[in-house]
């Protein structure tokens, strides 16, 4: 009979060592939210061009030489002889800085404002703008200088540059190769820049709700930090103290050493 207990005992705790705990897991009780539930959770989401964005814009038409004097050429400048100058023009586009106040420099239009619209919408106004100069002009505008910043416990820690303007927290953590064992997934913090200020949010990826979090989708320059987990923390604690104790007990011996060996050298 005690067998028997002792068998089931083990079974239960295998079958439990078995189950992914609650605090690993992402997306909990998403399989339970009805199909109105996660329509609610949806967003529309859509990257808008802030001040400091650098936009490369390129402008064609159906009769190219129309549409040179929308296309500056990008030029480096180099000094190979002393007293000279030679300009070399590279296969880089032109990049327009968006300056504080949300505008950009454009050829022929002047100073046109880009802040507060999506790459899309930009790319539209302008190609309104150019048409009284050309005929049925194309307006591709990307944003060059998107980029996210993810430390701590990941598993490639570092800067990401997203091909796409569409980026999840989820996306960006897949792109670093996911969160390691000792990461803390309830306590995932975002920072951004929004008019200017420096604001921040927690995300917790272990619950199905986080999908209609403001911060679910990332723009351009946040940044993310994994904090570790209480297992980890308390393990670094650990190693601290331990480390401090024998470097502690080392100098007392390394002291009796030289005493010791102050006081044998007296006695001879």
């Amino acid at each position: 009979m005690r067998l028997k207990v002792v068998s089931l005992s083990f079974l239960i705790l295998v079958l439990a060592s078995c189950g992914t705990p609650k605090d690993v897991a992402y997306l909990q009780g998403i399989d339970d939210l009805t199909v109105e539930q996660l329509k609610s959770m949806s967003q529309a989401y859509e990257t808008k061009i802030v001040p400091d964005d650098l936009l490369t814009i390129a402008v064609t038409s159906w009769d190219p030489n129309a549409a040179t004097p929308f296309n500056p050429p990008a030029y480096a400048y180099s000094a190979p002889i002393e007293g000279e100058t030679t300009i070399q023009s590279t296969q880089n586009l032109y990049t327009y800085l968006v300056d504080k106040e949300g505008y950009i420099d454009f050829p022929v239009l002047g100073k046109v404002k880009a802040e507060g619209y999506t790459r899309q919408q930009l790319g539209e106004y302008l190609k309104e703008k150019i048409s009284d100069h050309i005929e049925k002009p194309l307006v591709k505008v990307q944003i060059v200088n998107f980029h996210i910043t993810i430390l701590g416990e990941v598993n490639r820690p570092g800067t990401i540059t997203p091909r796409s303007d569409r980026l999840s927290i989820l996306d960006a953590l897949g792109s670093v190769g996911d969160l390691t064992i000792n990461a803390d997934r309830k306590n995932i913090l975002v920072m951004r820049e929004e008019n200017g200020e420096l604001v921040s949010a927690r995300l917790d990826l272990t619950r199905s709700d986080m999908l209609a979090s403001p911060y679910f989708y990332l723009k351009q320059n946040d940044f993310i930090y994994v904090e570790p987990n209480d297992a980890k923390k308390k393990n670094a604690r650990y190693s601290q103290a331990q480390q401090y104790s024998i470097t502690v007990f080392s100098s007392i011996l390394s002291a009796i050493s030289v005493i010791t060996t102050v006081i044998l050298a007296i006695s001879k």
